[in-house]
């Protein structure tokens, strides 16, 4: 079952990050070890729908729908903003300073979150 919505394009990187979790269980026990957190992200789309999804770094090294079992920090952002995000052309920092990006939680470990996303950059066609 994929993860992706198509009232939310950039909703396709959450099956990327998730195949590249599932691909080799080296690379996921490095990212639970990196992460050790659930990210939530809450995506707003152009017609002010919101939907959200979670990546699990803290036990299962998964993704899925839903904010998930007691997240560490949600996300929330425009769905055109995830997808530069994760394209590589948005800045998280910038994103955030502009307000264009909304951290609840532990803020520090939304930092650990950039090289979980820019193994989706390899995998997508975003």
């Amino acid at each position: 079952m994929g993860l992706k919505n198509d009232k939310f394009p950039s909703s396709a990187a959450f099956d990327a990050i998730n195949e590249s979790l599932q691909s080799s269980d080296a690379d996921r026990k490095d990212a639970i070890k990196q992460g050790n957190a659930v990210f939530a992200f809450t995506l707003k789309n152009k017609a002010g729908e919101t939907e959200s999804w979670h990546i699990d770094l803290k036990e299962k090294g998964a993704v899925g729908s839903g904010v998930g079992t007691k997240p560490t920090v949600t996300l929330s952002l425009s769905d055109e903003d995830f997808g530069k995000l994760v394209a590589g052309q948005a800045n998280a920092q910038r994103l955030f300073m502009s307000g264009k990006l909304k951290i609840k939680g532990d803020v520090m470990k939304a930092t650990k979150m950039q090289p979980i996303l820019q193994k989706a950059q390899t995998k997508s066609k975003l």
